[in-house]
């Protein structure tokens, strides 16, 4: 019976995510003719309100989708839960997270830029809705049921012991070391009309990236003994004019 709990437990924080996520990409995009609500859509009120409240609606999930990612705190995690049932976890409060922020967004007002040109709006939403599909791509690459956590749980439901998964730089790793958070990047600042709301949303959320690869790739470094030298070989998001030589020996994927 708990194996059969924490298999449904997996599958609802799945489900939960793959909603929140289609939602989100509507939500950031303003397409307003799919969902209820997008980042600049309802009244307008102060200013300063309004970027406090935005700010720590961004804080709040940058917070828990970076803690809960550390080694120290999954393992403070596991003395409470089943760890096959951690990733689930994870995934279900940083869906959450992202509830939240879309349920209590204040549209800020103002328009940064707008382009009008048809090929040009053609062009950024093309860009856009590339970074969304770079992001369930690159999902693929890393084994997308061990990252939302359907595998460990799918595993203990049989009866199997986890085990972690080899990471050989597939495709895109090959290039840049985060095609992940070139995905979202792409996602948030590509848009035809560039509200003063999301570029707030769009700068914030860069910064968070910023700090998050900084935290990842220390337990990477501390966890895998070939991921320094990785680190020297490939960049981290631009990737080169001119490929150095490369290894291909795998190394063991953390997940983040």
């Amino acid at each position: 019976m708990k194996r059969l709990l924490i298999l449904a437990y997996g599958a609802t924080a799945y489900l939960l995510f793959l909603a929140t996520f289609a939602y989100l990409c509507a939500f950031v995009g303003d397409f307003r003719f799919l969902v209820p609500k997008t980042m600049d859509s309802g009244p307008v009120g102060p200013l300063g309100q309004a970027l406090l409240i935005d700010a720590a609606l961004i804080a709040l999930f940058g917070i828990q989708h970076t803690v809960m990612a550390r080694p120290g705190f999954k393992r403070w995690l596991t003395q409470y839960i089943p760890k096959s049932a951690e990733r689930s976890t994870y995934v279900l409060l940083s869906s959450l997270c992202l509830i939240l922020l879309v349920v209590l967004w204040r549209p800020i007002g103002g328009t940064v830029w707008h382009v009008d040109d048809p090929v040009g709006r053609g062009v950024l939403y093309t860009l856009f809705g590339l970074g969304w599909a770079m992001i369930v791509y690159v999902t693929f690459l890393l084994n997308h049921f061990d990252l939302f956590g359907l595998r460990q749980a799918w595993l203990q439901f049989r009866g199997r012991d986890y085990t972690h998964l080899p990471f050989r730089e597939p495709h895109l790793y090959r290039a840049i070391r985060h095609p992940l958070y070139v995905g979202w990047l792409s996602a948030f600042w590509f848009t035809p009309t560039m509200t003063a709301a999301h570029l707030f949303f769009a700068a914030l959320q860069t910064v968070y990236i910023l700090i998050a690869i900084r935290y990842e790739e220390r337990d990477l470094v501390a966890y895998l003994p070939g991921y320094q030298a990785y680190r020297e070989r490939v960049p981290m998001l631009i990737p080169r004019l001119r490929r150095r030589s490369t290894s291909s020996a795998p190394l063991t994927a953390v997940r983040g």
